[in-house]
């Protein structure tokens, strides 16, 4: 019979990972503004993220989709623990990015 030796290193617990504040914080493509989505005003998020967007020269797709898809990401980074009105507000930043952008929603560019 053979016997296995236990790997201590296996049984020690890891610290789990926060690669999504990671990505959130230092993003590649985009320079967010501190705390842009802890504002309560869908206008100011939607606002952050357009000039974020198009100021960036590290982004690989356009502005408008560097900034839906950074609001996206964190609102389902946030998932269960974001309270209905949070949500909303992010709705509504989606909604205003649209706006911004002259896009309607559905619409492809």
């Amino acid at each position: 019979m053979v016997s296995r030796k236990m790997d201590s290193h296996k049984s020690a617990k890891k610290p789990a990972r926060k690669w999504s504040a990671e990505v959130t914080k230092h993003s590649d493509a985009l320079d967010l503004d501190k705390d842009v989505f802890k504002s309560g005003s869908a206008e100011e998020i939607a606002k952050s993220l357009k000039r974020s967007a198009e100021r960036s020269r590290r982004r690989k797709s356009s502005p408008y989709r560097s900034a839906m898809s950074m609001l996206t990401f964190y609102e389902n980074r946030a998932g269960r623990n974001l309270s209905a009105r949070r949500r909303h507000i992010l709705e509504l930043a989606k909604e205003r990015l649209r706006e911004l952008f002259d896009r309607q929603r559905g619409k492809a560019h």
